[in-house]
């Protein structure tokens, strides 16, 4: 059955590394929002008069977000609609909120629960600490915002629930505090394709 797998959480956490980590074995295809908007949100964000570097702002939301999600879940689908494995990554925040979010993505494509085994890693980190240093080491300007809002910013790191009718054996939390080793990327693995692999 196709995979159609969400690394989840905020930023700092590490669902990027762990999501390619367990693609470079695996082969299934990587959809990280970041990378997919990165180009539209500078163009959009330098039309409005904005800073082109913003990923956080509220003005940001409102001209990119949504625009991100939809450019990332298309080009997933895309994809298990031909019966490719896909990883998708990104925050999605008010998507894990709406029960009939992915029903409603799957029927798009003419799939459902049932044709596609859909699951959620949420990546987290064990101290709000961890998050900032991690920001800050990775140096990428478009964290900027992030660092000089923290106290607002850090209010997205909470634990999160998903109100997806997922079975729950289908989500995983995730505590990505210590180092990358292959130890994580077995346990990833299993929990993705199963005691076989």
């Amino acid at each position: 059955m196709r995979k159609l797998v969400f690394f989840l959480g905020g930023a700092g956490a590490g669902k990027t590394t762990l999501a390619k980590a367990v693609a470079r074995r695996s082969g299934a295809a990587l959809f990280d929002m970041d990378t997919l908007l990165r180009p539209a949100a500078v163009a959009l964000m330098t039309q409005a008069g904005l800073d082109p570097s913003d990923r956080d702002s509220a003005e940001y939301k409102k001209l990119c977000r949504d625009l991100g999600y939809r450019i990332t879940m298309d080009a997933a689908l895309e994809n298990i609609g031909i019966g490719n494995d896909a990883f998708v990554i990104g925050p999605f925040t008010k998507e894990t909120e709406a029960p009939e979010w992915i029903e409603r993505e799957l029927a798009s494509i003419g799939v459902s629960l049932g044709d596609v085994d859909v699951k959620v890693i949420f990546v987290s980190l064990q101290v709000e600490r961890l998050y900032f240093e991690r920001i800050v080491g990775r140096g990428s300007e478009l964290d900027q915002w992030k660092l000089d809002h923290w106290n607002d910013f850090s209010r997205s790191l909470g634990k999160r629930e998903l109100s997806w009718p997922l079975p729950a054996e289908s989500v995983l939390s995730y505590d990505n505090s210590e180092p990358l080793g292959t130890e994580t990327i077995d346990a990833l693995e299993r929990f993705i394709y199963g005691t076989s692999v």
